[in-house]
């Protein structure tokens, strides 16, 4: 698999991410078994997990991503040759929301024990923490760095503006900076009035703060769970406009021309874009991943790019 780079120095991972939130509990432990040893065969080596997957699940504990993909890595002996990024700052079970600096080293001491690893290769502020002052939030980042159980630092759900005065921070203080950016981002556009909670949609203004900051963009829910060509899930209602179901036209028939599936000309319109956004893909069944991971292969032309990415739409 093609790989690119955290960051203008930064480690090599590869282009398509593995999620991982149902491990360990929807998707049962030889399943997940099954679907890592598909993407390592495919060349996969970078994993993304949480601390919180999947507590919300009435089985699940919390942790219970991190600890299946630890035994996953301790059975195969790959440990060294997976690139793994966790998460801290939602809440789950018995665990408060927040990026403080104690629940920051309690966590991340946990994850450590949950992946049976040393180190973290990156470390993610899975939410932004109003209450908490940044320059708290990382400190604690960047003492876990020094002290050699993180490798990188990121950042998930956070604001355009937010990021920027992140890495003011950092620079200010000398602290390691985030690397990654981690929203949520597909290729229909939601529509503006909608509340994502603690989730935070990609903007154009997240694009402009990665080139200027040379920060490595990730996407969530980039396949929208895959509404986009299955009929029996219906689109979700955020992005239910005209002008989707303009692009959703405009995208089918570059899928044509490329003789691809509509997810993999997601996958790849994401991939080819400026700066590349990095998908983040999960699946319950091989099928399904071996579909998702062809998309890292795929070239759209530059014509086609700008056919994708028209704005001369109704947008309502």
């Amino acid at each position: 698999m093609r790989t690119l780079s955290l960051g203008k120095n930064g480690p090599q991972v590869s282009a398509i991410c593995l999620g991982s939130a149902y491990f360990g509990t929807r998707i049962d432990r030889d399943r997940a078994f099954e679907v890592m040893d598909a993407y390592f065969e495919q060349g996969g080596r970078f994993i993304d997990t949480a601390n919180s997957y999947a507590g919300w699940m009435p089985e699940g504990l919390g942790g219970d991503s991190e600890r299946t993909i630890g035994a996953w890595m301790k059975s195969r002996g790959v440990r060294d040759e997976i690139f793994i990024a966790t998460k801290v700052g939602f809440g789950y079970r018995g665990v408060p929301q927040g990026t403080s600096v104690e629940l920051i080293r309690q966590e991340c001491d946990k994850s450590l024990r949950n992946l049976d690893v040393d180190r973290i290769d990156l470390y993610y502020a899975h939410v932004d923490d109003r209450r908490t002052p940044q320059e708290e939030t990382l400190r604690a980042f960047d003492g876990l760095v020094k002290a050699g159980k993180v490798r990188l630092i990121g950042a998930s759900n956070y604001a355009a503006w937010r990021m920027e005065s992140a890495y003011q921070v950092s620079q200010t203080e000398g602290l390691a900076p985030f690397a990654a950016l981690q929203n949520h981002h597909t290729y229909l556009q939601p529509r503006p009035e909608v509340d994502w909670g603690d989730n935070v949609v990609m903007n154009k203004e997240h694009f402009d703060f990665a080139r200027n900051r040379d920060v490595r963009l990730f996407a969530y829910y980039s396949l929208l769970k895959g509404t986009y060509a299955r009929e029996d899930r219906p689109l979700w209602a955020s992005y239910e406009t005209e002008a989707n179901q303009q692009r959703l036209a405009r995208l089918k028939a570059v899928a044509g021309d490329l003789g691809v599936t509509l997810h993999q000309a997601v996958l790849a319109w994401m991939l080819n874009r400026d700066p590349a956004v990095l998908p983040i893909t999960t699946a319950s069944k091989k099928e399904h991943l071996l579909e998702n991971l062809g998309a890292a292969d795929v070239t759209i032309a530059p014509e086609q790019m700008d056919f994708l990415n028209f704005t001369d739409i109704v947008t309502r």
